[in-house]
């Protein structure tokens, strides 16, 4: 088995979710005179690809470190929605089911194409990954829960629709341009859609459930889209953590792999060598679906 890199590059560049805490990185050390290097970090648990834990939203749930490696581990699929959602857009479980099969206990990667505007692509724009993204609605969330998915990860700024969190209030220029579209669209204003009742559903009404999501995803996802593949997430064993910065893999077998990078051999990539999404067109075609 080889590993396909899932997550985005961390760095202090990287974007935290609106108001947390960044990544801040200095040295209190140098080899010279110390005879080391040696940094302190300092950051929230929402900046780069990390994983919500149930404690984030549900006070009885479990930590990081209650989070089983059977649990982060497993089958899952990479459901690519860019061709039928785009700004503000409302994504359901029929565009998902009609691209692939979902099973009981799968983990379930949503590629919306909105890491291409994530802070390592050449098209890089931070109010489209944090506040323009699409997100579900209630319909969603009662189907992963009664699908059995196991956790969720999503190549945006979060799991939830940005116009159905505080991000709202936030930036109202763009929840003005949100609610022209939901009435266009639609045909309900923005804040008729997402009421208060539904308000961050992808958080309040599946934690409790034990269902939680991974978000900022990124890395080669592209190479995979519609297809399945052994997903691993590993956050720290953190004890009393809330979320976590953590790295998501996808595991396929070597001769798998050996052809998923000579399609990688024919895209540009960033300067970290991760594919640049965005301009990589040939990618929607020609790879094996499940």
């Amino acid at each position: 088995m080889k590993l396909i890199d899932l997550s985005i590059p961390l760095g202090i560049g990287t974007p935290a979710w609106p108001t947390y805490e960044p990544l801040q990185m200095k040295y209190f050390k140098r080899l010279a005179p110390n005879g080391a290097n040696g940094q302190i970090l300092t950051h929230s648990n929402h900046v780069g690809t990390h994983l919500d834990g149930e404690i984030h939203f549900f006070t009885p749930g479990k930590d990081m470190a209650g989070l089983g490696l059977d649990f982060l581990f497993g089958d899952g699929v990479v459901v690519d929605l860019s061709d039928c959602c785009k700004e503000y857009d409302v994504y359901t479980s029929k565009m998902v089911e009609d691209r692939v099969e979902v099973r009981r206990g799968d983990i379930l990667i949503i590629h919306t194409g909105f890491h291409h505007f994530g802070w390592d692509q050449p098209t890089a724009d931070e109010i489209s990954y944090m506040v323009k993204h699409p997100g579900p609605d209630r319909e969603f969330a009662e189907w992963a829960r009664a699908k059995g998915v196991r956790w969720i990860g999503v190549d945006c700024g979060s799991a939830d629709h940005p116009m159905n969190t505080i991000i709202r209030e936030w930036c109202p220029r763009q929840a003005r341009e949100a609610d022209r579209h939901f009435r266009q669209k639609y045909g309900k204003p923005l804040a008729e859609y997402y009421d208060d009742s539904k308000y961050q559903l992808m958080h309040l009404d599946l934690f409790q459930h034990g269902i939680i999501h991974a978000e900022c995803l990124g890395g080669d996802i592209d190479l995979l889209l519609n297809q399945r593949a052994q997903i691993g997430c590993f956050p720290w064993r953190l004890v009393d953590g809330e979320s976590c910065i953590c790295r998501i893999v996808a595991f396929v077998d070597d001769a798998r792999h050996d052809e998923l990078m000579k399609a990688k051999g024919a895209c540009q990539l960033t300067k970290w060598g991760d594919i640049a999404g965005a301009k990589a067109p040939q990618l929607h075609v020609g790879i094996r679906k499940p």
